[in-house]
């Protein structure tokens, strides 16, 4: 016998609103198209408005529905103010937590100052965010939170102290959601990408390495297995899969998408 679910388009966001956060540029745009495209009402939140507004207007523009939010995730009073503006109009069923900062540098090199923010964006962000959203999910009959973590998160980058440490925090967070709130149909994963090709390399390298970025690029590409960076619409494809009902039996789980990274390095 079919089920009758089948019927359904698979993989279908139809009637999700979603907010994913840090969606003006790299990931968390590639996540928000490709949300909407699937269906969702996307909520852009950036704390780079014009940046959000620019996604906003594409999405508009291929035919799909979003709305650009300025909200900078680590100030608990504007995130609570920015989902309560979000609520007034809308239930959110999906929240991706993407919004951070990379930083380089081992426990010596870090200063204080460079600690601080790295924990303040990637780990008080997204605990910002869950604060605000999850008891409007346990209220609206569920929901799902994704949070971007890194493979940094459970093996030791060179050089990636205050990062590492702030993504592992992360996968925890993930963990203790998930099962908090398994009872209240929410559901919490996080996904680890490796190296993925973004605005911020660009600029890393730019930066650092002027006249050599397509020497340092290649280099650190082969550090991954498969010899390449991922890239943005591949970390949004299985966060595509992770929000949507075809992903209804998984919670509590950390997805590694590191072309190899963590099992076949070395």
């Amino acid at each position: 016998m079919t089920d009758p679910r089948s019927a359904k388009s698979p993989f279908t966001l139809e009637g999700k609103i979603s907010a994913v956060t840090g969606a003006g540029s790299g990931i968390g745009r590639a996540i928000a198209v490709r949300f909407a495209s699937a269906g969702s009402s996307v909520r852009i939140l950036d704390l780079n408005l014009a940046e959000a507004e620019k996604v906003a207007a594409e999405i508009q523009q291929a035919g799909g529905i979003a709305s650009a939010f300025a909200c900078d995730v680590t100030d608990q009073s504007a995130v609570h103010q920015t989902f309560d503006r979000i609520f007034q109009k809308d239930r959110v069923h999906i929240l991706v937590n993407n919004a951070g900062v990379s930083h380089i540098g081992n426990v010596e090199s870090t200063t204080e100052s460079d600690f601080d923010r790295i924990m303040r964006v990637n780990v008080k962000g997204y605990y910002n965010c869950i604060h605000a959203c999850a008891g409007h999910m346990k209220s609206s009959g569920g929901g799902v939170i994704l949070n971007i973590a890194s493979i940094a998160g459970t093996n030791g980058l060179g050089d990636r102290f205050a990062y590492g440490t702030s993504k592992g925090a992360v996968i925890a967070m993930t963990l203790s959601v998930a099962k908090d709130y398994v009872a209240h149909n929410i559901r919490c994963n996080c996904i680890s990408p490796a190296r993925v090709h973004t605005p911020f390399v660009d600029n890393y390298l730019a930066k650092n390495y002027p006249g050599r970025e397509a020497e340092m690029y290649e280099k650190l590409a082969k550090t991954q297995p498969m010899g390449r960076m991922g890239e943005p619409h591949e970390v949004a494809a299985l966060a595509h899969f992770l929000c949507s009902d075809e992903a209804a039996f998984i919670t509590g789980s950390d997805y590694p998408l590191d072309g190899g990274f963590l099992r076949l390095h070395g």
